[in-house]
């Protein structure tokens, strides 16, 4: 690995920009776990399953996933996340026709305090 590091400069800088991206990411799931609640930790999941602010990936749709591994990823139980759902569901912020789609208007539930 370290002569690869070495020798090809491309493979480099696209691994040590992975690396810091995933640091980047890891830190950022800390603070969330320890500062947020868990409707704001279900939130930025699906933000983030649906592709949020990436390019060209506006009101996705998330192929199955299930409430209980929802409530693994955010550390809650799945009736918390069920009712959760229910609440994002009534408040127009997703849908379930054809799959889990989710609105971009459910980042106010991450911005606001």
């Amino acid at each position: 690995m370290l002569r690869a590091l070495h020798a090809e400069q491309l493979f480099s800088d696209t691994f040590v920009a992975y690396m810091v991206e995933r640091h980047n990411r890891t830190q950022a799931d800390l603070v969330d776990q320890l500062f947020n609640s868990s409707e704001k930790r279900l939130a930025r999941a699906l933000l983030l399953l649906a592709h949020f602010g990436k390019k060209d990936r506006s009101e996705e749709v998330i192929p199955g996933v299930s409430q209980a591994t929802l409530a693994q990823m955010i550390g809650t139980t799945r009736s918390r996340v069920n009712f959760f759902m229910n609440r994002f569901r009534k408040l127009g912020f997703i849908d379930y026709n054809g799959g889990l789609r989710v609105r971009t208007s459910l980042l106010g539930v991450v911005l606001h305090e």
